[in-house]
């Protein structure tokens, strides 16, 4: 039989419970005073290898991002704060709390007219740029994009050539003369061994450098002959297109032997969008022909009639390299807008 209204009594009564808990929620973090500093060497699938230095040697761990880090992204390179088992112990799983400031960041885009940046690597002080100079065929301009990327980055460029026992690479490298980007070539020796390798070296020491290049240019050669235990794949370059076969699928940190310095090996690139360089400070990067800017016009572009920098070099301010550099220079302006790869 059904009670009406009256006959309830205060037993009856429900009290439905605060959907957001007791206690409000802080906003507050925790400040994570015992976490522990290490270095991002690679990503995979959500899980970042971090190496961990302790006073026994350095430990390989792996962690996952915690929430309260929310999207910020972790690359390679990254130096991050750990807390959690970071023992390195087969099956544990540290948490990565903190990302440090970044001293520099290298960037693309799919394209110049993409708004989205992928982020490549973290803290590398310099950019390698290894080309082939046959087999497969230069790309001057994807090079010279690199150049670009590099300098947006506050990171100094280094070109190495490889495969200079089947060319000469004095013309080519006269392309890059005016540019001042210091270069470094090899060559195939007897056995299959890398000549010029010693130079390498000596450009590497005591340095984090981030190795770019189109697949087929021997980058995971280099790498394996450097960092012996690398390991990394080599493909082979296919006779009838003169591409590579991408070998390398993500970005990883090796340490050099006798711990002088850090080799990034990344995956090759088909294009190397700029859509997130602003063209005005790649003059920067040239310091003898910086200061005639300051007669240009507002908003120029360094690249047009009313440019004052023809004026400057024309007066012998930049040396008697001006002419050379300013055409350089320009020539890079242009790939920042140039549609398409070579």
């Amino acid at each position: 039989m059904a009670r009406s209204a009256r006959d309830y009594d205060e037993s009856d009564v429900r009290i439905r419970p605060n959907r957001r808990g007791s206690r409000p929620r802080t906003k507050e973090r925790p400040a994570h005073a015992d976490a522990v500093l290490g270095r991002v060497l690679g990503v995979d699938r959500g899980r970042y290898r971090v190496l961990v230095p302790t006073d026994a040697g350095p430990v390989d761990v792996t962690a996952m991002r915690a929430r309260e880090l929310g999207r910020k992204g972790i690359v390679v390179g990254d130096e991050v704060h750990l807390v959690g088992d970071t023992t390195g112990a087969e099956g544990s799983l540290a948490r990565i709390v903190r990302v440090s400031p970044r001293a520099t960041l290298l960037r693309r885009t799919a394209d110049d007219t993409d708004p989205v940046e992928r982020v490549l690597v973290a803290n590398a002080d310099q950019l390698v740029v290894v080309s082939a100079l046959t087999n497969p065929e230069p790309r001057p301009r994807l090079i010279d994009r690199c150049i670009v990327a590099a300098y947006d980055a506050g990171m100094e460029p280094l070109l190495l050539l490889t495969k200079a026992d089947l060319t000469d690479p004095a013309p080519f490298l006269a392309q890059y003369a005016p540019l001042s980007v210091p270069n470094v070539v090899t060559s195939r020796g007897p056995g299959g061994t890398i000549e010029g390798l010693d130079a390498v070296r000596d450009a590497l020491a005591g340095r984090v450098s981030v190795l770019v290049g189109h697949s087929g240019v021997g980058k995971s050669t280099l790498v394996n002959a450097l960092v012996p235990d690398a390991l990394r794949a080599v493909g082979v370059v296919n006779d009838v297109t003169g591409r590579g076969r991408h070998t390398s699928t993500s970005a990883v940190a090796l340490p050099l032997p006798d711990d002088d310095g850090w080799v990034v090996d990344t995956p090759g690139v088909r294009s190397f969008g700029l859509a997130h360089v602003d063209p005005a400070r790649i003059v920067t990067h040239f310091p003898d022909l910086e200061p005639g800017t300051e007669q240009c016009p507002r908003g120029c572009t360094h690249d047009e009639e009313e440019c004052a920098l023809d004026e400057y070099v024309a007066s012998g301010a930049a040396g008697p390299a001006g002419p050379a550099r300013l055409e350089s220079l320009r020539r890079l302006l242009r790939t920042r807008t140039a549609a398409g790869e070579d």
